[in-house]
């Protein structure tokens, strides 16, 4: 499946150095590290904030969550 997230720019490249190192992908380190995650999820480190939920009802108007591009421009534009 493929999907964009935003990465730090540090931590991308440390793990393209990992990969380069490892002689994989950079696919291939991602989900090894995810898998790593789910298998130990006590690995997670306890001090993250917690992850925000908002309130609201759903899909604001005009917003295609199919379209990459457009939910970028969406979440640059200033408020």
């Amino acid at each position: 499946m493929r999907t964009t997230i935003d990465v730090n720019d540090e931590l991308l490249r440390a793990v393209k150095v990992y990969a380069a190192g490892e002689r994989m992908t950079l696919k291939a380190a991602f989900e090894r590290a995810l898998r790593g995650l789910l298998a130990d999820p006590a690995a997670v480190d306890a001090d993250a904030p917690p992850i925000p939920v908002f309130g609201g009802q759903g899909v604001q108007p005009g917003v295609d969550l199919t379209d990459n591009a457009a939910l970028r421009d969406i979440m640059d534009a200033e408020p």
